[in-house]
C-alpha cells in the first residue's frame, strides 16, 4: 500500500506512523527556495557588526551555526534548499514595504516564506504616527494574495512581533540602554521618557503595546484567511520573556546572536512539520 502512495506520502507514513491523509496535511516536503521578508530583525541587524545587517545570523535564512536558523535546520533535512536562502527583509521596513518584498519572493519562486513585520509600524517617533491596525491587516492580505497568485503552493510562516514594552521593562533601569534609546531616538512611541511614571507615559506605553498586540492578531487572521499553507508562531515571540542578554549592546534594541537563536527556536518549533526524505 505504501508504495502506491508516492514517495512523499510514503515517507510521511514511515516517519510519522500516521495514516496517509493526516500525514499529508501535517508534514510537508522540504522547500526548494525560501525567502525572509520583513524588517531589520530578519536581516540580523547589529547581530555581528556595528550598525550593519548580518544576514548570516538571521533567525530565518542565516547560515551561522550560532543561530541554527530555519534555513540551517531545513538543509539538515534535505539538500534541496542548499544556498537557496534569500533575504529580502530591509532595515526600517514597515508593512507598507511588504508587497514589494513579496514580489521579489514570487519572482524567485520561493515556496517557503517567513514574515516578521510590524515593529517599525509601532516603533515610530510619536504614538500618533503608528500604523492603524486595519491598514496593517490590509497590507498583509494584499501581500499574501500576491504570493498565492504567483506561487500557489507556497507555505508561509508569520512570526509575531516582539513585545516592545518588555524591552522597556528590562532596559529602563540600565543607563546605557536609556542613553542609546534617547540619543538614537529609538522606538520613541514606547521608549521616550523611559524613567517616567507619569500617568500619560504609562498609558502611552500601554497603548503602543496594545497596537502591537492588534498587529499580531491581524497577522493571525490574515494567515488563517490564506489557508492551511500559512502558520503563525501562536504568539511565541511576543510572549517570550527576553532580557538584555538577548539584545545588541550597540543599540539595546535589535536581537543579538542569542536573540536571533531564540527567534529561530520559538518560531521553528511552532511552524510546519517537514518531511525528512532520508
Amino acid at each position: 500500500m505504501i508504495a502506491r502512495l508516492g514517495p512523499v506520502l510514503a515517507a510521511a507514513v514511515v516517519l510519522t506512523g500516521m495514516p496517509p491523509a493526516l500525514a499529508a496535511s501535517s508534514a510537508q516536503p522540504v522547500p526548494t527556495v525560501m525567502a525572509a521578508l520583513g524588517d531589520s530583525i530578519s536581516t540580523g541587524f547589529n547581530a555581528c557588526g556595528w550598525y550593519v545587517s548580518c544576514t548570516a545570523r538571521s533567525w530565518s535564512t542565516g547560515d551561522s551555526a550560532e543561530v541554527t536558523s530555519h534555513y540551517a535546520r531545513l538543509t539538515k533535512l534535505s539538500g534541496t534548499l542548499q544556498r537557496h536562502n534569500l533575504n529580502y527583509a530591509a532595515p526600517g521596513a514597515t508593512s507598507a514595504d511588504l508587497l514589494a518584498q513579496m514580489r521579489k519572493a514570487v519572482a524567485a519562486k520561493a515556496d517557503y516564506v517567513t514574515i516578521l513585520i510590524g515593529a517599525q509600524d509601532a516603533c515610530t517617533r510619536t504614538e500618533q504616527s503608528m500604523t492603524p491596525a486595519a491598514t496593517y491587516r490590509q497590507r498583509l492580505d494584499t501581500a499574501l494574495a500576491e504570493l498565492r497568485r504567483g506561487v500557489p503552493g507556497a507555505r508561509v510562516l508569520i512570526a509575531s512581533i516582539p513585545d516592545v514594552r518588555r524591552l522597556w521593562q528590562v532596559g529602563k533601569g540600565n543607563a546605557l540602554a536609556r542613553t542609546f534609546w534617547t540619543t538614537g531616538r529609538i522606538c520613541q512611541s514606547m521608549l521616550a521618557e523611559p524613567t517616567s511614571t507619569k500617568r500619560a507615559d504609562v498609558q502611552r506605553r500601554s497603548r503602543v503595546r496594545a497596537r502591537v498586540m492588534a498587529f499580531n492578531h491581524a497577522a493571525a487572521s490574515a494567515c488563517a484567511a490564506y489557508g492551511p499553507r500559512c502558520r503563525t508562531d501562536g504568539g511565541a515571540v511576543f510572549s517570550y520573556p527576553f532580557t538584555l542578554d538577548h539584545v545588541s549592546k550597540w543599540d539595546y534594541f535589535h536581537p543579538n546572536t542569542a536573540g536571533q537563536r531564540v527567534l529561530a527556536e520559538r518560531t521553528y518549533a511552532r511552524g510546519f512539520s517537514w518531511i525528512d526524505p532520508r
